[in-house]
């Protein structure tokens, strides 16, 4: 009898976040005011049987006490392939493909994810996955330093690569106790170490070309570097986090707060100090490193790459409402070029009041993409005037279809370079990202490390919705094309 993904994937994410809150104590203390927040929200919403406009993108109370997603940074292609067949057996796959080298990180990323709506309402366990761009350093020399360290390490077992065989064999399945023998083996690769494999001088060369170049190939895991609860209540926690006395980032990435929140919003209590232990090379002068102390032929010195995010998730846009958002961003952050933190986000919202904010108005205009359903209304045929507007939009005002937003699902390149930059250790400037040799997207490069081509956001909402309009058709006797959005 082999174990069924959901039931597997849900079983790794409570595994991880229990090793997670053991190596990062304040983790478990931001998982206590986000539930806290929480169950505040869910109260204020169904208080005397009344919802709001936020609401409306929550299934469940349950999936959003469940849902968390994790972040890795992987070194080469063998790294990238090999997350994948772990990752395949959790039932998830390559969603998107994500260019940070324009926020200046020789990396990029892609978001394995469930790709049912069944299974991400079961568990929506997610993981941002960036690999590393060699060839965007400036610097040869740290350039084949990191690749010699990378091409050295082993960060899977033989026992994890040995039941990645066999369940592979199985048709990509795992009996119960191969499952027992995959879950703490697979959640070693993720662990903290806190012996580098670097010597401390490698470290430091590292670090000079790009703080998170160090932090991927110094060690022998490829430890989670954050791992993200979500919220209906984002500004909240941020507050309370402050209260606690947590060193929050100075604002909130993705859009300004809304009525009807769309895309993703996130921010993070800042990353912590970490002991590290590197083998004694030559003691050059520090760069941007504490060290502590020498023990002998080791030297122990403080690492920050881990932290604690927090995200409250809007509703899926459409290329139409992707554009419209890329535009309104750019156009806030050259308006806030210089203002503080508190005067940039008074820009962000005035400039965002160009972006409807109602759900009626959004999917009319075809900003969101929705999930339709039949009420138990039946069509008053005589009713439907159908001079003005869509077939699609009268049976919505006439109580016969409702619309919901599709939740989204995935993430923003600028948000999660944001979020990263706020974590970064580095010797330049403030507020000025390290510099990479070229700026340049490759999706074709991702999917050759990757062996497998990345699910297209957009194609991958647009079939949800029309599965929805699918069966809105057959209930209701009417062709699909008649329910055609604009």
């Amino acid at each position: 009898m082999f174990v069924d993904r959901d039931l597997l994937r849900a079983r790794f994410a409570t595994a991880m976040s229990s090793m997670y809150r053991a190596e990062v104590p304040l983790y478990g203390d931001l998982i206590d005011i986000v539930r806290d927040v929480n169950a505040q929200a869910f109260q204020n919403c169904t208080r005397n049987g009344q919802g709001n406009d936020a609401s409306a993108i929550i299934t469940s109370s349950e999936r959003l006490t469940l849902e968390r997603h994790g972040a890795i940074r992987l070194g080469t292609p063998f790294e990238l392939r090999t997350v994948k067949r772990i990752f395949g057996l959790l039932g998830l796959q390559p969603v998107g493909y994500y260019d940070l080298s324009i926020a200046g990180l020789p990396m990029h990323a892609t978001c394995f994810r469930p790709t049912s709506v069944s299974s991400l309402d079961q568990n929506p366990f997610r993981v941002f996955t960036t690999l590393l761009r060699p060839e965007l350093l400036a610097s040869a020399e740290a350039r084949q330093l990191a690749l010699e360290l990378l091409d050295k390490r082993k960060i899977f077992s033989n026992d994890l690569l040995d039941i990645l065989v066999t369940a592979e064999a199985q048709g990509g399945w795992l009996t119960e106790d191969q499952a027992k023998t995959f879950i703490p083996q697979a959640l070693a690769t993720f662990s903290w170490q806190c012996m580098a494999a670097a010597t401390f001088d490698q470290y430091q060369t590292l670090k000079a070309e790009h703080p998170i170049l160090a932090d991927i190939a110094s060690f022998q895991s490829a430890h989670i570097n954050h791992l993200t609860p979500r919220t209906l209540e984002i500004s909240a926690v941020q507050s309370s986090l402050k209260a606690a006395g947590m060193a929050v980032k100075a604002h909130i990435e993705g859009p300004p707060p809304r009525k009807c929140p769309i895309l993703l919003r996130q921010t993070s209590f800042l990353a912590l100090e970490e002991a590290v232990q590197f083998r004694q090379s030559d003691l050059d002068s520090g760069i941007g490193i504490n060290v502590s102390e020498s023990r002998g032929a080791l030297i122990v010195a403080n690492h920050k790459a881990r932290f604690g995010e927090i995200e409250q998730r809007g509703a899926a846009v459409t290329p139409k409402g992707r554009y419209l958002y890329d535009r309104l961003l750019h156009e806030s952050q050259k308006r806030a070029a210089g203002a503080n933190a508190d005067e940039a986000d008074a820009i962000a919202t005035e400039v965002f009041k160009e972006y409807p904010d109602t759900w009626p108005e959004l999917w009319k205009q075809g900003l969101i993409y929705c999930h339709f359903h039949c009420t138990k209304k039946g069509i008053q045929k005589s009713s439907l005037d159908l001079k003005h507007g869509s077939l699609l939009e009268h049976l919505i005002d006439n109580g016969v279809v409702e619309a919901s937003p599709i939740t989204y699902e995935d993430f923003l390149p600028f948000s999660a370079a944001g979020i990263f930059q706020s974590n970064l250790q580095s010797g330049n400037k403030p507020n000025e990202p390290p510099k990479l040799a070229l700026s340049s997207s490759d999706q074709y490069g991702l999917e050759e490390a990757l062996g497998a081509k990345v699910f297209d956001l957009h194609e991958w909402y647009a079939n949800v919705q029309s599965e929805g309009l699918e069966r809105v058709s057959k209930e209701l006797g009417i062709a699909s094309e008649a329910l055609m959005l604009r």
